[in-house]
């Protein structure tokens, strides 16, 4: 009975895909699959449901679901659009069959049903399962990505870093914060730190212990640690809560940090008028040995 069952499909594809792509063609015009391109609409419909024969001929042994339900994650469709095609392959599979026979009884229906069911629901199930596995890989990747942006360190010049932070600061984030400054401090060779909070919205007292700790990390390791950036309601809030930076230099702008940075690494920055007087000075001196 399945073996005639499923001849009678394999053997009949062309017809059951020409109504399954008709019957996903009409549920189109109500889901959001209608702002879709007909080539590309059309070009995934035909990838679907080759993939759909090929597991039920392969009994499910083969990675075309894999491949196409990472496609699917990457062309941004949700899974809505796996679960609605198979449950119209399962009524367009049914119908055929039943067309295909005389039966017409409750018991025959039955059998059917159930045979059908038996190689749907595993492919759904597996379709299901591989777009979530899929998905949670990608958000994992991304979630990775965005905490490297979200505690950023930037070499700007020899011995001098930056890192400059935006956003709210929790207990997750300032472990990623402690242990970048630590791994690029020793990586560029830091002599001085500069951890700029203009973006933080809000200095509280958690906010503060994670910077403090941060610079006090610095500072076992040999480096300095400026914290610039610290606006006026900042500051406030900073005594208001009697919170103590007095272990290490704070200034009100990066502008101001950066000159600290370079006296602290003993240099400076010269106006042009001022290196062209020495310049000339040193000719002078020159001239008259």
């Amino acid at each position: 009975m399945e073996a005639s069952l499923k001849e009678i499909v394999l053997n009949n594809s062309n017809e059951i895909v020409g109504m399954w792509l008709d019957e996903v063609e009409k549920n189109r015009k109500h889901d959001y699959t209608s702002t879709i391109s007909d080539e590309l609409f059309e070009s995934t419909n035909r990838e679907f449901v080759n993939v759909i024969f090929s597991s039920l001929e392969k009994q499910g042994l083969t990675n075309d679901i894999e491949v196409f339900a990472e496609r699917l994650i990457n062309l941004g469709w949700p899974l809505s659009y796996l679960t609605d095609g198979m449950q119209s392959f399962r009524r367009v599979t049914i119908n055929y069959i039943l067309s295909q026979s005389n039966k017409v009884d409750t018991e025959y229906f039955s059998e059917i049903l159930a045979k059908v069911d038996e190689w749907v629901d595993p492919i759904i199930n597996q379709l299901v399962n591989e777009y979530s596995g899929s998905w949670e890989n990608i958000v994992s990747l991304q979630k990775v990505a965005l905490q490297e942006l979200s505690a950023p360190l930037i070499p700007v010049m020899e011995n001098i870093t930056i890192m400059p932070l935006i956003g709210t600061i929790d207990t997750e984030r300032a472990k990623l914060i402690m242990e970048n400054l630590l791994d690029g401090v020793i990586k560029n060779h830091s002599e001085v730190v500069l951890i700029d909070i203009t973006g933080v919205p809000v200095v509280d007292t958690m906010v503060a212990h994670h910077i403090i700790q941060a610079a006090e990390a610095v500072r076992l390791i040999g480096s300095t640690c400026i914290l610039v950036g610290i606006r006026p309601e900042i500051a406030q809030t900073i005594v208001n809560l009697g919170i103590d930076l007095s272990k290490f230099p704070t200034k009100s702008t990066l502008k101001k940090g950066f000159e600290s940075a370079l006296e602290i690494t003993n240099r400076q920055i010269v106006g042009i008028n001022e290196t062209q007087k020495n310049v000339e000075e040193l000719v002078d001196s020159l001239d008259r040995e």
